[in-house]
């Protein structure tokens, strides 16, 4: 017999509901019923009218009749009311408590330093505050009925709240990457009250939050006021966060702090009346490193530090990247244009595709496509011409507003040559698991004796970039001991304490391992970029969190891990590549096959400056096909890879064709 189910989303809390034999809605999904044709039409009014009281969002048929399962199977997650992998709220066997990390016999943090970071103005916690309480009035006016779901909603995306799977998700933004300790205590406590004790870092550098209340979102945004931080064009047509190198301040191979320009950046797009209602959501990195560690070629707009031979700073501007159904390299569009016109430059840009680009079709509406149908040259023309207009006048930046901002990227105070070592370091060999850590966790630093130190949020059974409250309040603690009160997200989704002394290794090694921090993954097969995947999105066909926990297990051994050598691994749930896929040594894209989960392999990608989008190897497989297709990769490269190869150096030279022989063998 065929029948229809209803489901729904309930408009306080985004718990997902299904419509009963008797006209209500539950959060038990083993109640909902089955709704005959004779019977439908009477379901209909109910949904109908609990739409008309706010009782629901979201609503939507489930015919048992129909072809394909994938709504069924996305049901089954929305079902089960939570993820497949995900971190516990209580503290873990072994994991540190904030109180643990000072010992009375080590004594206070040796450092006076301040977090080298911006620092609101008045006009700041001004414009934060009161963007609180106005959304504060939404959500009243939202949950009286005063607005409609359709007035609602784009009003709610400014503010950062999505609807998923389960409930609200709040996205958070982390400018450029950079936290004070202040802020991660703050996150960890908005995570401890309002979510389910734990946040997830994104590769755009943000936090986001899973398990949000409507009703609860402006008090959150109200403690996030406080912490000078705001969930402000962190979605909708807008220029969303900012994003940069996360060793930006403390990288030996910079020309300049690309803090300062990203800050700039920030603040020139921020409540931008002309680019509020763009065609589609807009995206800007930057970076003034040798190595690229921002992916510029794969956004909007890309923006490289560089310095002409008369010395003077300008940026080499990339235009086009991006992921997705259609995914780009970005193109360059000025070789060399001189820092002081940065923002009317980007003014120019912005104004081109806001008048040009397309918003008839949500999938041909990014920048990229745009570039694609100009093309370059003429794409070049048309923005040097609307510059023409415009350079020079008001839009440029101010001497003095740019000291000011700059000064508040003051370098820390730091020790100019080796310090004494602390009286509970250890020698070398006395700490387990320590010598395998400095080499893959360990970043370099200008100073020789100073390291920059990345936190794995990789480990079994964690989703990656996830981390629980007291993990974030932990690692707030280890930045005051043993940094200068700073704290990094990366574009890979993990932490980086700045500014920490060789000398104090040991002793931060052994808070980590405390805090089940101390994972030797950076850089390597198990420091997995995966989105949440079908556990948690509307769009994905697949879930990317189980597949992600095999492969780390499939790859365990730490010693194995580094025998491979530098690789990127990454996930993405579905065709938008949130997991940035296409930019990985191998990527992993969910896609539907007959309402199953499988999942498609590429191979060749790169991030960096000379970016690379990976090749499809063949015919997607199965999940739990996935971790023997990656082995058999492996295997190939270990097997056939010349002395000083890495993983990236194989695919470039040899192509992909013996390692799809490996994988698929006779099924070809």
């Amino acid at each position: 017999m065929t029948g229809i189910r209803f489901t729904a989303n309930r408009i306080e809390t985004g718990a997902a509901v299904w419509l009963t034999d008797d006209l209500s809605w539950t959060e038990d999904a083993a109640r909902a019923f089955r709704f005959t044709d004779d019977l439908a039409e009477k379901a209909r009014l109910a949904v109908e009218l609990a739409e008309r009281r706010d009782e629901i969002i979201a609503a939507y048929e489930m015919p048992e009749d129909k072809v394909t399962t994938r709504p069924s199977a996305r049901e089954a997650i929305r079902a089960a009311r939570g993820p497949s992998v995900t971190l516990p709220a209580d503290l873990r066997p072994g994991e540190l408590r904030p109180a643990d990390l000072r010992p009375a016999d080590l004594g206070p943090a040796d450092t006076d330093s301040l977090p080298s970071m911006y620092s609101y103005d008045a006009i700041d916690h001004d414009v934060v505050r009161r963007r609180a309480a106005q959304f504060r009035d939404q959500v009243e006016r939202r949950l009286s009925g005063a607005l409609t779901e359709e007035e609602f909603k784009p009003l709610r995306l400014q503010n950062g709240l999505y609807l998923q799977l389960h409930a609200y998700m709040l996205r958070v933004a982390i400018p450029y990457g950079v936290l004070s300790s202040t802020q991660m205590r703050g996150l960890a406590g908005i995570a401890r009250d309002f979510d389910r004790g734990f946040g997830h870092f994104t590769t755009r550098q943000n936090i986001q939050f899973n398990w949000i209340k409507l009703v609860e979102a402006p008090d959150i945004l109200d403690r996030l006021a406080e912490l000078e931080m705001h969930a402000i064009q962190t979605s909708g047509n807008c220029i969303r966060n900012v994003t940069s190198d996360p060793l930006a301040g403390a990288a030996p191979d910079e020309i300049e702090d690309a803090r300062i320009w990203a800050e700039v950046i920030r603040q020139w797009s921020t409540f931008h009346p002309e680019f509020a209602f763009l065609p589609r959501k807009f995206k800007i990195a930057i970076s003034a490193a040798s190595e690229d560690r921002a992916a510029t070629a794969f956004h909007d707009i890309g923006l490289r530090l560089v310095r002409s031979r008369s010395g003077d700073t300008g940026f080499r501007v990339l235009v086009g990247g991006g992921q997705g159904r259609t995914p780009r390299v970005a193109r360059k569009l000025a070789h060399f244009l001189p820092a002081r016109h940065l923002l009317s430059y980007l003014e120019a840009i912005m104004r081109v595709y806001n008048a040009a680009g397309r918003r008839d079709n949500i999938y041909k509406a990014r920048i990229k496509i745009l570039v694609d149908a100009m093309g370059i040259e003429a794409f070049t023309e048309a923005v040097d011409t609307e510059w023409v207009g415009i350079e020079g006048s008001t839009i440029e930046l101010p001497e003095e507003e740019f000291r000011r901002i700059a000064a508040c990227f003051t370098p820390p105070v730091l020790e100019p040559g080796p310090p004494k070592t602390r009286r509970d370091d250890r020698a070398l060999p006395d700490v387990p698991g320590f010598d395998l850590w400095t080499r893959t966790n360990l970043l370099p630093h200008r100073l020789p004796h100073y390291v920059n130190v990345s936190l794995s949020l990789k480990s079994a059974g964690r989703p990656p970039g996830d981390a629980s409250a007291s993990e974030m309040e932990a690692m707030a603690a280890m930045a005051d001991r043993y940094g200068c009160g700073e704290l990094r997200i990366t574009y890979t989704q993990n932490v980086i304490i700045p500014h920490v002394r060789r000398a104090d290794l040991v002793a931060l090694y052994a808070d980590l391992k405390a805090a089940g921090l101390a994972g030797a993954e950076d850089g390597l097969i198990s420091d997995m970029i995966a989105c949440p995947g079908l556990d948690y999105c509307n769009l994905a066909n697949a879930r990317s969190l189980p597949l992600a926990d095999r492969i780390f297990r499939r790859f365990g051994d730490p010693e194995r891990r580094f025998e491979i050598g530098p690789l990127r691994l990454n996930i993405s749930g579905c065709i938008n590549a949130c997991g940035h896929h296409h930019a990985a040594d191998i990527g992993i894209l969910g896609v539907d096959k007959k309402g199953v989960e499988h999942f498609q392999i590429t191979l060749g990608g790169r991030a960096g400056e000379d970016g690379a989008i990976g090749r499809i190897i063949g015919p997607s497989f199965a999940e739990d096909e996935v971790p023997d297709a990656i082995e058999t990769i492996i295997d190939t490269f270990l097997a056939n890879r010349r002395e000083g190869d890495v993983f990236a150096d194989y695919i470039a030279r040899e192509g992909i064709e013996r390692v799809k022989e490996a994988v698929y063998g006779a099924r070809l």
